[in-house]
C-alpha cells in the first residue's frame, strides 16, 4: 500500500477570516499592513529551524481562494530572505493555489462570463457588463449602466450557493446535541454552521490558543469586521512570474463548479502571462475510466488543472481527486493521462 507522508504547518492570514489578529486591524480596521505581516509569517515559519530534522526538507506553500494572494506573497518573502542571507533558510520548492484570486480585472470578468455560460446570468446582462464595465485597477467610477447590469447579474445568484453552483442549500441551520454522521463522499451544505459553532466554543479557542485578546465579535469564515481594504494588490501575477523565474514549481487548480472564482477567471489570469504551452490541454484521470479533470502545462513549470465536480474548496467536494492532485504536485509528476492506463 502506497503511503504519502506530509507534515503540515497550518497558518492564517488576517484578511477577513480566521482567528489571527494584528494590531493594525484591531486599531483601525483598514488594512493588514502587508509589509509587517509577511515578515511575521516568515519568522513563524523560521520556527522550523528549531526542529533540525525538518531543516532541509522540501517546503511547499498551499492554499485556496484569497491564498491566491498570500501564498505567492509568502513564497516571495521566503525567496527574499533566502537571498538576503545568501543561504537556504527554508528549502522552498513550489506553491499550489486553488480557485485563487490572482488578478482583479480577469477574476471579475471571468466570474460574469462563467455565470452567463452556465445559464445563471442572462446573456443581455453580461453583454451590458462587457460593454459598460471596466474592471481594470485604473478604472474610474463605474457608469450607471455598469452598476445596473452588475446588480441584475448578481441578483440571479442570490438563491444559489455561488461556491458550488449545483449544490443544494442548507435547509436547516439547527445544531444537534450529538454529531451527525459524516461522509467524505457527500458534502453537507450545512457544514459552515457546524464549523461556526465549533470555532466559537471557548474550549476550542483555548485549545487553539486563539482569541487571546477576547474579541467582541465571533469567528467567521468571511468576516465583515474589516470595512475598508486598502493594501491588497490588484494583481499577484508579478510574484508568480518571479517564482517561475527562480525555478519553483507553480500549480494552479480550479474546481469547475465554483462560481465565485471560477475556472474562466483562472484561465483569463494565466493568459495574461502569455506563457508558451509545453503540454497541450488534455484530461487527467483518477482511475482508468474516471476523468479527474483537465490540465495544461506551460513553459516555466506552471501547471493548470481543473477538478471535475468540485466547488470553491476542492477537497470538501472531491477528496479523492484532490488527493491525487496534491500527490502528483508533491512528487513533481504530471497528472496521469489516459496513456498510463492503456
Amino acid at each position: 500500500m502506497e503511503v504519502l507522508v506530509v507534515h503540515l504547518l497550518l497558518m492564517e492570514q488576517c484578511k477577513s477570516s480566521g482567528h489571527f489578529v494584528c494590531t493594525v486591524m484591531a486599531k483601525h480596521f483598514t488594512k493588514t499592513n502587508f509589509h509587517g505581516i509577511m515578515p511575521q509569517m516568515f519568522c513563524s515559519l523560521s520556527l522550523l529551524l528549531g526542529f533540525p530534522e525538518y531543516k532541509n526538507r522540501d517546503f511547499y506553500v498551499a492554499g485556496e481562494s484569497y491564498a491566491g494572494h498570500y501564498v505567492p506573497q509568502l513564497a516571495h518573502t521566503i525567496l527574499f530572505h533566502n537571498k538576503k542571507a545568501n543561504k537556504t533558510i527554508i528549502n522552498l520548492k513550489g506553491i499550489i493555489i486553488g480557485n485563487a484570486l490572482i488578478n482583479d480585472e480577469t477574476d471579475t470578468q471571468g466570474m460574469f462570463d462563467y455565470l452567463e455560460t452556465h445559464a445563471i446570468a442572462s446573456d443581455r446582462d453580461v453583454y451590458q457588463i462587457q460593454k459598460y464595465c471596466n474592471f481594470s485597477s485604473s478604472a474610474s467610477t463605474p457608469s450607471l449602466e455598469c452598476i445596473a447590469a452588475r446588480e441584475a447579474a448578481l441578483k440571479d445568484i442570490s438563491s444559489i450557493d455561488i461556491y458550488n453552483i449545483y449544490a443544494p442549500l442548507c435547509s436547516s441551520s439547527n445544531l444537534t446535541a450529538q454529531p451527525k454522521k459524516t461522509s467524505i463522499f457527500r458534502f453537507d451544505p450545512c457544514s459552515e454552521y457546524y464549523v461556526h459553532a465549533y470555532m466559537n466554543r471557548p474550549d476550542v479557542q483555548e485549545a487553539l490558543h486563539a482569541n487571546v485578546t477576547r474579541l467582541t465579535h465571533d469567528w467567521e469564515p468571511c468576516s465583515d469586521v474589516i470595512q475598508k481594504w486598502v493594501d491588497s494588490p490588484s494583481t499577484i501575477i508579478p510574484h508568480l512570474q518571479e517564482l517561475m523565474a527562480n525555478g519553483l514549481r507553480v500549480w494552479i487548480f480550479s474546481g469547475d463548479i465554483d462560481g465565485r472564482v471560477p475556472v474562466t477567471s483562472t484561465k483569463y489570469s494565466i493568459n495574461k502571462m502569455k506563457l508558451p504551452i509545453k503540454t497541450a490541454w488534455h484530461p487527467w484521470f483518477l482511475t482508468k475510466d474516471q476523468v479527474g479533470g483537465y490540465t495544461q502545462v506551460y513553459e516555466g513549470d506552471l501547471t493548470f488543472a481543473t477538478v471535475r465536480e468540485a466547488g470553491h474548496q476542492v477537497p470538501s467536494y472531491q477528496p479523492a481527486r484532490a488527493f491525487s492532485l496534491i500527490k502528483h504536485f508533491l512528487e513533481g509528476k504530471p497528472l496521469p493521462d489516459i496513456s498510463r492506463h492503456n
